[in-house]
């Protein structure tokens, strides 16, 4: 079957609001959602481990579709003293300065892509190779690139988005 990634449902935030570690609520539409995904897994994850996120707004999900286990690998990347603020109110400075080494800079004090990057690889390697991960965007995105996804750090997937890496 594979890695089947889940990014986990909406959450109760603000658009354009920079999180990553930041534990959120769920929107009012978590049920539906939820729903919806364990719909789209129908079939594919019998007896497949899931593992989640230690965020609610992933536990959550996972809960839903059945056991699971913690695995703190899989957490987003911690944004630092960005977390909670508007995307618009970061310094440009501070934002070009990431667009300038993406993968290395931290201008906002927390993870470096490299260091999320590296983090999601060590927990791939721990991992059963067919299973289940409630996660964030982030995390998806360095799983991507880790296995030369064509989008690699380019893709965006949608809230409660399941996709499968073989």
């Amino acid at each position: 079957m594979g890695l089947i990634l889940v990014r986990h449902t909406t959450p109760d935030v603000a658009k354009g609001i920079c999180y990553g570690r930041t534990d959120l609520a769920l929107a009012a539409s978590f049920e539906v959602e939820a729903q919806a995904v364990a719909a789209r897994l129908s079939g594919m994850v019998r007896d497949l481990p899931i593992l989640s996120s230690p965020l609610t707004r992933c536990r959550r999900l996972a809960a839903h579709l059945g056991p699971h286990e913690v695995h703190a690998a899989f957490t987003e990347m911690d944004f630092g003293r960005w977390e909670g603020v508007s995307w618009d109110a970061i310094p440009r400075a501070e934002l070009d300065a990431w667009a300038g080494d993406f993968m290395g800079a931290r201008p906002h004090g927390g993870e470096s892509v490299a260091q999320l990057r590296d983090r999601v690889a060590a927990g791939l390697e721990s991992l059963p190779q067919d299973c289940v991960i409630v996660t964030h965007a982030g995390v998806i995105k360095a799983v991507a690139s880790i296995l030369n996804h064509p989008e690699g750090w380019e893709i965006r997937p949608a809230f409660g988005e399941v996709l499968v890496f073989q």
